[in-house]
């Protein structure tokens, strides 16, 4: 990970329109870091430092267990680990899945920000609201039990009219899913048999 300078906010303001609400004096103290594929920004247990907002490429915090690698949250644009905030570890290890470039807040900063800059920290709890919601599903999904069931989740929960594009590969898919990437595909192959999913190299839709 290298600092990369400090940001053009005129410039991502346009591309990213959350960040045209973020505080002057927070703006100050900020600056772009870039990461390398596979990266590891922070690991389980390390004391939060900094908020991050990913600008380009992927960022995923991961739990692993034994048997597989979970993705709880994965963000290619936003703010990643946004419960950080309000811990004193961090639960997962954030990970960078691709090359990418992030905005790095002082976490010092950022709060304090917040205390003093009302519009500021309405957007931040619609933000938070919103990502609430998200990982209630994924809760819910996660907590499944057979992976045809967890795949139709998504394509119901996920999808628009049942259809999901695919911007990633599959075994990053399974990763979210909580699967192994065989499971998944042996699954995928069982679902197209059934004519329960019309299966395509870069989507997947429910059939009617």
């Amino acid at each position: 990970m290298k600092t990369a300078g400090a940001p053009d906010w005129n410039s991502l303001s346009a591309t990213h329109p959350i960040l045209a609400g973020i505080p002057k004096q927070l703006r100050a103290v900020a600056h772009v870091i870039e990461a390398s594929a596979g990266e590891t920004l922070a690991r389980i247990g390390e004391r939060p430092r900094a908020m991050l907002y990913v600008l380009s490429g992927e960022v995923r915090l991961i739990r692993r267990s034994r048997t597989a690698e979970i993705v709880l949250q994965r963000s290619r644009s936003g703010f990643i680990a946004e419960a950080s905030l309000e811990s004193s570890k961090y639960h997962c290890d954030i990970i960078a899945a691709a090359g990418s470039r992030l905005l790095r807040f002082p976490r010092s900063a950022f709060s304090a920000a917040l205390d003093t800059e009302p519009a500021f920290r309405k957007a931040w709890l619609s933000l938070l609201a919103r990502e609430i919601q998200k990982l209630r599903m994924q809760c819910e999904r996660l907590g499944l039990k057979r992976a045809r069931e967890r795949i139709l989740h998504y394509l119901k929960t996920e999808g628009t009219n049942g259809e999901i594009k695919l911007l990633v590969s599959r075994k990053a898919w399974a990763a979210e899913l909580g699967l192994t990437h065989e499971v998944l595909y042996r699954s995928l192959a069982q679902l197209k048999r059934e004519g329960v999913i019309a299966l395509n190299v870069a989507s997947i839709r429910l059939q009617p």
